[in-house]
């Protein structure tokens, strides 16, 4: 390892030598790690790492101002790079197109992790087939209110249903509240092909488990259930892959699990310091999911058979746009997630009331992809309060703009 005088540090990996900024950076302060320490982590753990991530394009989600600030998303690889990373140009639906990172190697790991990412977010697809992906994703996303153990349960019903098809299923944490299960297949249908078969096992799993599980997009709707999230296998989706480290105070990690272990297992359990120790002790639980590529064919039949899913009603204003079932407000538009949930304390404040009778799943803050980051929009569905009381729409409290300064013209 050679030290350079701009408090960078050069190291050798695998035969190639990485340069790494300001390694001494505390990236997790809470947990004690730094950039070296989350280098160190890709590292050990890379041949899990790179099965998940490895030879896939990647979008580079990079924390350059800590994980208390929002992560800007990079499609394009750094005009300045190794010969160690790979690339590839992926044509996204708007008809835009970009040249994206590949990391193949454990070389490949730290260069990312240098650049500020924590975790990895590779598309489904690998290098030598772009048009058509060799995974499935099954994003089990829990609402506010919903514990863990109805997470397991809807978990191992889509187990079941993959099974039947023909199908296996690797269960994973996501690192965050959720739990993800991913499944090989064989690089032979489209992306429309792949969010089908998607959407018909989550309303299948929907079916068996009314009022655990739904497959119902539109998030007012659900209640408090797991959602089977089948758009994360829309083209130009990308999900934290196996082994990364999660953006949250405790250097959490997605960590995959064997399904003996799935009803015991806690996300909180697995962190940057018990995945070392769990890795180097027992391995990779999903080490097996290449040799298990399957076919899509059986939900691809299931779905002929449900038939169209169910669309929602359109507006009558001629906008198209859809009109929602449920009473909703919407209250803030903001930059940031600590400007989002103080605008809803203060609706809150402004409405003791209403605020009271909301449900936890009521509370809708969602994280929306803006041109390179995130931005948050703040809603209340007010099914719970009755009719009477309902606070009516306001201006908002906030009302950031994401598209500001980006419009033509």
């Amino acid at each position: 390892m050679a030290a350079r005088s701009d408090d960078a540090v050069v190291i050798e990996v695998d035969g190639h030598e990485v340069r790494l900024s300001h390694p001494g950076k505390l990236v997790f302060p809470d947990a004690g790690l730094t950039k070296r320490d989350l280098v160190d982590y890709y590292l050990a753990v890379a041949d899990g790492a790179l099965r998940g991530a490895g030879g896939r394009p990647m979008v580079l989600k990079r924390f350059v101002k800590g994980i208390d600030r929002e992560a800007f998303f990079q499609k394009r690889v750094p005009e300045q790079h190794p010969d160690f990373i790979d690339t590839a140009t992926l044509h996204y639906a708007s008809g835009t197109e970009a040249e994206e990172t590949v990391v193949r190697d454990r070389a490949g790991l730290a260069w990312v992790v240098n650049l500020g990412c924590i975790d990895l977010n590779p598309h489904p697809v690998r290098v030598e087939d772009l048009d058509h992906p060799d995974e499935l994703r099954v994003d089990l996303d829990p609402m506010p209110g919903v514990e863990w153990s109805q997470i397991v349960d809807t978990a191992f019903i889509a187990r079941e249903v993959l099974a039947e098809h023909g199908l296996v299923a690797w269960p994973k944490t996501s690192g965050s509240r959720g739990m993800h299960l991913n499944v090989r297949i064989e690089p032979r249908w489209s992306y429309p092909e792949l969010r089908l078969a998607a959407e018909a096992l989550a309303r299948e799993v929907a079916d068996r488990a009314p009022g655990l599980a739904t497959a119902r997009w539109w998030k007012e709707e659900r209640g408090e259930t797991v959602f089977v999230d089948f758009n994360q296998n829309a083209k130009d989706r990308t999900v934290a892959s196996a082994y990364s480290v999660r953006p949250l105070p405790d250097a959490r990690v997605s960590t995959p699990l064997d399904w003996d272990e799935v009803r015991t297992a806690r996300p909180e359990d697995f962190t940057v310091t018990t995945v070392l120790r769990r890795f180097a002790e027992r391995g990779d639980p999903a080490a097996g999911i290449d040799d298990a590529a399957g076919s899509l064919d059986g939900l691809l039949a299931l779905a002929e058979r449900l038939g169209p899913a169910e669309k929602p009603p359109r507006g009558a204003d001629a906008s198209g746009r859809r009109t929602s079932t449920m009473p909703l407000i919407e209250l803030a538009r903001t930059e940031t997630k600590p400007e989002a949930l103080a605008a809803l304390e203060e609706w809150r404040t402004r409405h003791p009331s209403a605020a009271a009778a909301l449900h936890p799943a009521d509370v809708l803050v969602d994280g929306m992809r803006g041109a390179s980051s995130l931005w948050y929009r703040v809603r209340v569905n007010l099914q719970h309060v009755p009719e009477g009381e309902r606070p009516p729409q306001e201006p908002l409290i906030a009302d950031y703009d994401p598209w500001a300064g980006r419009r033509p013209g």
